[in-house]
């Protein structure tokens, strides 16, 4: 059995470039500086050196804008299974630029001309890989609207309300949604209208500085796979929301009917703007009530948010509640809709806990203070992390095209703690699409 633990080694070089690292015009300083603040520099200076990290290269970005070195990596990266994620994503695409009908082609072309360019340069590329799935379910969803109703199932208009009532007894949406109250309406708003839509990139930000080197990409992948997945759940089972019934009752449903904001009309008639109305108006995805992507991102923030911060996970999985009260008071949602959200964000969680997310270590408290980096559960050492990320090769100047990264752990069988030390590798992830010190950064 392989142990999971990896010790990351100081990158000298990237110190030393640090330090000789200069601002124009500051060469010429000691000229004309009097001594004693040139010594005071100096000292300055010597304290940041003294303070660097020796994670340096494990923590850093590849800043290389050469071609040649994605080309060497793609020759010498080890294809396996999870290669097959590139391959599923280029059909989704293909598929939406093919039934999307605007922009016009010359716009499609320009776009992925302009997103296989940043594929080929290491310094975009690390951004871009992980970016992939987001942004394929941007596209997937933007693009439901164009596909014909003729090649679209039934939808679904009284299962929903049918479960609702098997599992909980009653409606709960139509009863949260029954009474209304300004002030309601705003304690419903803030995290359904607001918080909801900038709430990722918040915890992207919180991933890249506070958590280990290589938990933004997975916490990108986990979060796209998770969208697109619900969307082909949504195509393939369309489902009413609340509103449908609150207006049209249990009559059959067509693809022709437009959206509704449902209680957040009252959100727009109280700040005097017309925002959620024309823009629910538009949805591209009318009847993709099952299951609720509102859910599910609010339960996948809590789980990644837990795994950073495990002190606040209270304060997570409150406003996770606060989302699904709000999510029914404006009937936008059943209650089968947001454990169904819940469940599938779940899923993504753990799956990439288990096989890929970075664990957290106590002692450490930004990204930069990482030395080493432990992959997978921690209760669970069977599995060869040789099966999922086919990561070792000999030292060469070599990276991974599907990572876009080159870093150094080692290969010890013991962990860090027990202090073991080995010769370092050049470690390749196909899901950590960050570069964590790459070789190429250095030259």
């Amino acid at each position: 059995m392989t142990n999971k633990s990896y010790l990351a080694f100081l990158d000298t070089s990237t110190s030393d470039m640090l330090s000789r690292a200069t601002v124009p015009g500051l060469a010429a300083l000691p000229s004309f500086v009097p001594h004693r603040l040139r010594r005071k520099w100096r000292a300055t200076r010597s304290r940041i050196r003294s303070r660097q990290s020796p994670t340096s290269s494990l923590a850093g970005l590849d800043m290389s804008c050469s071609p040649s070195d994605t080309l060497r990596s793609l020759r010498t990266h080890p294809w396996s299974i999870y290669d097959g994620q590139y391959l599923i994503l280029a059909i989704i695409a293909i598929f939406v630029l093919c039934i999307s009908e605007a922009p016009g082609p010359f716009v499609k072309t320009f776009a992925a001309a302009l997103l296989m360019g940043g594929l080929v340069l290491p310094i975009t590329r690390q951004f871009l890989l992980p970016l992939l799935p987001p942004l394929t379910w941007l596209l997937l969803f933007s693009s439901c609207k164009y596909i014909p109703s003729d090649y679209r199932p039934a939808i679904w208009v009284r299962v929903l309300p049918a479960l609702e009532n098997v599992m909980y007894g009653a409606n709960l949406s139509n009863m949260l949604s029954a009474h209304k109250h300004t002030v309601l309406d705003i304690l419903a708003w803030i995290p359904y209208g607001l918080v909801h839509y900038v709430s990722p990139f918040i915890v992207s930000g919180c991933m890249f500085i506070w958590g280990p080197p290589g938990t933004l990409p997975i916490w990108a992948r986990a979060f796209g796979y998770m969208n697109i997945t619900a969307v082909l759940i949504q195509i393939m089972f369309p489902c009413s929301p609340p509103w449908y019934e609150n207006t049209y009752g249990l009559a059959p449903a067509n693809y022709s009917i437009h959206g509704d904001a449902a209680g957040l009309k009252a959100i727009d008639k109280l700040l005097g703007i017309d925002m959620y109305t024309s823009n629910f108006l538009a949805s591209p995805m009318v009847f993709g009530a099952f299951p609720s992507l509102h859910s599910g991102w609010a339960t996948l923030e809590a789980l990644f948010m837990g795994h950073l911060f495990p002190k606040l996970f209270p304060v997570y999985i409150c406003y996770t509640m606060w989302l699904w009260w709000s999510t029914m008071y404006f009937a936008h949602h059943y209650a089968v809709d947001l454990v169904a959200g819940s469940l599938l964000a779940g899923v993504a969680y753990f799956w990439a806990r288990a096989k890929f997310l970075p664990r957290v270590q106590p002692d450490k408290e930004f990204r930069w203070d990482y030395d080493y980096v432990e992959i997978g559960d921690a209760e669970d050492l069977s599995y060869s992390m040789l099966d999922i990320y086919e990561e070792f090769q000999p030292q060469s100047d070599s990276e991974d095209w599907a990572s876009g990264s080159s870093s150094s752990y080692s290969t010890g069988g013991r962990s860090p703690s027990s202090g073991a030390r080995s010769p370092t590798d050049d470690a390749q992830s196909l899901w950590d699409g960050e570069t964590v010190g790459s070789d190429s950064e250095h030259r």
